[in-house]
């Protein structure tokens, strides 16, 4: 690492002896926890397949830093935190970064900010289609057989933009200039199976029947018999989404807008459930559930409607539904519609823990390729949540784990958090008790040497990691 300016500084709050603080000349770096990270994706081979996909026009007797170099320094700054280009004018001398590069860390200095700008604006169009068809392909991939049914959750989340940027918006409904990302997640696995970036004041469904289909026949070629379950809230519920999915012959679920019709037929419902919060003092959910025909749909279709009671007042929420088991048990239909929730999760952990928000690039492909890039970043961080997974017994219940509900569903998501932080960890957590770590590295002919902290608090959850990635069939090795 390159040397900072001499200095010290001396604090006495320490009554019996000052204390000296000045910078070290040994290699010391902030982010060792990014180590088993580079050792999973070493055995799935996910970055080195991402920038497989891409095609470097340079001449290639002038390049210094490889697609795949660059790749890996965005998405391991992006997991430790470091979701700019900026950030690498200082990571790029960085000990651990030049280790995950395949660097020495005598050799020169990782790419610059610069570089990386370029990098990221110089990326062809074709490219997105095979980009597209490698997170099909992880998904496939990440089941050890194949499934017997998956759950699909699509949903976009905000992303608000600064300066002039292509196909940005101002939004009435979140007020502010933004992007609008879209992502389509497994609720089994917690995959990210498909990303889009819809242009500022798009409609959540834009294009979502086409991606639908694309996917749609990618899965059934690998997996001919799975059941196919789609979810999605009010902003999917149009008739291209339901139209799509019925071609398609999958099961889906979309949330529905009340509307004057919808409130009149449910009346009766909701009186009852009010009735029954005032003899009873007790939260009351109460359910109807009948053939319904809007005017723009050429059929009837199956509506579920939830009426609630409570301290708070009254609630009603709908939603259009063709699975089968719908129409015996309107009530489970509609909870598992309210497990996508989840999804809304991930979309979390994506905006917010992985900083899918700061597209912050002039050109509109530059900042779908950076989507891309965050996506990839939450991807190794899904599959290392696999790897490590530690979950708790399972309770003496008298129904399975997938049917708990209520109190006992939320008490046993809680005791599993508990005793699995990293399974069940978010970027942060990771953090916390994984990524960010200093240490001392050592450079000889031989080896290199990575020296942790014996005091740091999480250095057995350090060794728990590491122990479990070099476990023999631990990890499913890369299969391309």
């Amino acid at each position: 690492m390159d040397s900072q300016t001499d200095f010290q500084v001396c604090f006495d709050f320490l009554k019996s002896k000052p204390i000296v603080v000045e910078p070290s000349a040994a290699r010391v770096s902030s982010d060792a926890g990014l180590l088993p990270f580079r050792q999973l994706d070493e055995r799935i081979g996910l970055t080195r397949r991402f920038a497989e996909v891409l095609t470097d026009r340079r001449h290639q007797e002038r390049i210094d830093h490889s697609l795949l170099e660059m790749v890996r320094m965005r998405v391991y700054g992006i997991l430790a935190d470091y979701p700019d280009q900026n950030d690498h004018d200082v990571l790029r001398s960085d000990p651990v970064f030049k280790l995950l590069c395949d660097r020495s860390i005598a050799a020169d200095d990782l790419a610059s900010q610069p570089t990386l700008s370029r990098f990221e604006n110089a990326i062809a169009v074709r490219n997105f289609f095979g980009l597209r068809d490698l997170l099909i392909d992880h998904f496939i991939e990440s089941f050890a057989e194949p499934p017997r049914h998956v759950t699909l959750d699509i949903d976009p989340f905000d992303d608000p933009t600064h300066g002039d940027q292509q196909l940005t918006f101002f939004h009435g409904y979140y007020d502010q200039y933004q992007y609008l990302p879209r992502a389509i997640t497994c609720a089994e696995n917690d995959v990210v199976v498909s990303v889009c970036l819809l242009h500022g004041t798009a409609h959540p469904a834009l294009g979502a029947d086409d991606d639908l289909e694309y996917l749609i026949a990618r899965l059934r070629e690998a997996w001919p018999d799975v059941r196919i379950h789609v979810r999605g809230d009010s902003g999917f519920g149009v008739p291209a989404m339901y139209a799509a999915c019925e071609r398609l012959e999958v099961d889906y679920t979309f949330g529905f807008s009340m509307n004057a019709r919808l409130k009149k037929i449910s009346e009766n419902t909701l009186e009852t459930a009010v009735r029954q919060f005032e003899d009873t003092g007790e939260p009351q959910r109460q359910f109807c559930a009948f053939w319904y025909k809007a005017d723009s749909w050429p059929a009837q279709r199956w509506v579920v409607l939830k009426c609630e009671a409570n301290a708070q007042g009254t609630n009603r929420r709908a939603i259009v539904t063709n699975r089968p088991g719908a129409t015996v048990l309107p009530e489970a239909a509609y909870d598992a519609y309210t497990e996508r929730g989840e999804s809304e999760n991930r979309n979390k952990e994506l905006k917010d823990g992985l900083a899918a928000d700061r597209l912050s690039d002039h050109r509109y492909f530059a900042n779908l390729f950076r989507l891309y890039l965050h996506t990839l970043a939450y991807l190794l961080l899904v599959r290392m949540r696999h790897a490590v997974a530690d979950p708790p017994t399972a309770p003496s219940e008298d129904v399975p784990l997938e049917a708990l509900a209520g109190r006992r569903r939320r008490a046993w998501h809680n005791r599993r958090r508990e005793h699995d932080p990293l399974g069940e960890g978010h970027p942060c957590t990771w953090r916390t008790r994984l990524i960010k770590v200093g240490a001392t590295v050592r450079e000889s002919t031989r080896r290199v040497v990575v020296q942790l902290s014996s005091s740091w608090p999480y250095l057995a959850h350090y060794q728990q990691v590491a122990e479990q990635l070099l476990a023999p069939n631990r990890v499913a090795p890369d299969t391309s």
